[in-house]
């Protein structure tokens, strides 16, 4: 199989698995790995809100107006879904090693023009490459996760993987407002490139899969053994992950909209000045970088306690995104201060919580030698929420009463589709059964 060779790749033989009590220097290698995982994730995220971050100086030297502007957010991911299919189908058929550092290479070049001038289409040509290059980060480091860590024990390293996403932007938001205010945004795209091309040597150097990538087990030890292969049609029939990409569609919503429009909200709905705005939004990638690790831990606990997978890995998540659609609702509907950065905040924190966890019930049903192409095929289509959401939203504020009333519309929207997106995955997720049908059905 060609995972197979992915599995053999590493120094590692396969069937010694993380947290079985076999050989310490594979465990060191494990969280070594993930830790690898974190920094790609971190660039991935911290390239995403660099656009938002740069945002109202841009769109000052460019004369963009908000519907253009959104435009360009949106450009990001039009081929994002291309390129989580392709990235997973490949995963498969090229070693770790390789496959991420020459993505996380493309990130660095594709950054590069804008760190000179630039003009509109220059602007969405870099970002539909950007994004068509990083369209597979996700799925890619949670395989990668997976194939370190027994079944049972996958739900804190996926979070801690997803937690890079929150770090990148708690990092680069302060660093880049200062970049830009001290120098300009083009130096802020020109540091990220060369962050970016230093984490692909560094994963070039030490980065591979690991011992557990052909493991057939799921969620606790001695649980359902899922067969080889199912055929895809069968995989995606399930309710689990038919609700999982709805729920992460209407998640990733929520967090493409935050990535690409919570720097101008900030700003031009709320105000506040370039560095306030900077620290600001840093909160919420704190908050969901904490989060989500807490969610994982408590996952992983309730599963040692013996609670099915239905409930740690399908109902945390969704009732978790279901609380940050209540959550964005709320603040869309506030005056500016504390409550109401509270609340946004809170439901940023909420939103970013059940991803790692969710991702750990996806890789219940669906078997090792297919979860490249499965997630990747996942990832491609809850992607799509970041095509749509970024252009609702500027076109919302370009046609709204005052600026404020446009963000505060479809923040609206937004929570309201949230709060579908979660019920409907709270009625049809269920990993423990889903597995065991394919089980017994293969």
């Amino acid at each position: 199989m060609p995972v197979d060779q992915d599995a053999q790749s590493g120094s590692t033989p396969v069937g010694v698995g993380v947290g079985r009590g076999q050989d310490p220097s594979v465990r060191r290698r494990a969280w070594g790995v993930l830790a690898l995982l974190v920094c790609l994730m971190l660039v991935n995220y911290a390239d995403k809100v660099v656009v938002g971050l740069a945002g109202v100086d841009m769109k000052k030297d460019l004369g963009l107006d908000d519907a253009q502007f959104g435009v360009i957010q949106s450009s990001f991911f039009w081929l994002f879904a291309v390129g989580s299919i392709l990235g997973g189908w490949l995963g498969g058929k090229i070693r770790a090693r390789w496959l991420l550092a020459g993505i996380a290479a493309i990130w660095a070049l594709s950054l590069a023009p804008m760190a000179a001038q630039a003009g509109f289409t220059t602007i969405i040509a870099c970002r539909v490459l950007l994004g068509f290059a990083e369209g597979p980060t996700t799925a890619l480091a949670m395989q990668v996760a997976h194939s370190w860590f027994p079944a049972h024990r996958r739900a804190v390293p996926s979070s801690i993987v997803v937690a890079g996403a929150g770090i990148g932007p708690l990092i680069a938001a302060p660093v880049l407002t200062w970049v830009i205010a001290e120098y300009s945004w083009h130096m802020a795209f020109g540091t990220l490139a060369v962050f970016g091309a230093v984490v692909a040597l560094l994963w070039l150097l030490a980065g591979d899969s690991g011992p557990e990538a052909t493991s057939t087990g799921h969620g606790a030890e001695g649980a359902t053994v899922l067969p080889e292969r199912v055929p895809l049609t069968r995989l995606f029939g399930t309710g689990t992950l038919i609700g999982m990409m709805l729920l992460f569609f209407v998640a990733y919503a929520n967090t493409s909209v935050k990535v690409s429009w919570l720097p101008l909200y900030l700003r031009e709905g709320l105000g506040y000045d370039a560095e306030t705005a900077g620290n600001l939004v840093a909160l919420p990638y704190l908050g969901s970088a904490i989060a989500v690790i807490l969610a994982g831990v408590a996952s992983r606990a309730l599963t040692r306690r013996g609670v099915g997978n239905r409930l740690t890995r399908a109902v945390l998540p969704a009732g978790l995104v279901l609380a940050s659609g209540l959550c964005t609702i709320g603040f869309s509907t506030l005056d500016r201060g504390a409550p109401q950065m509270a609340l946004l905040i809170l439901g940023s924190c909420l939103n970013s919580a059940g991803y790692g966890v969710a991702f750990a019930g996806l890789a219940d049903v669906v078997p090792a030698a297919q979860r490249g192409i499965v997630f990747g095929i996942v990832t491609g289509v809850y992607s799509l929420g970041g095509v749509i959401a970024p252009m609702v939203i500027g076109e919302l504020v370009a046609s709204g009463e005052s600026v404020a009333a446009g963000y505060g519309d479809g923040f609206m929207v937004l929570g309201v589709t949230m709060i579908i997106g979660a019920v409907i995955a709270l009625m049809f997720a269920h990993p423990d059964r889903d597995a065991a049908k394919l089980a017994v059905t293969a």
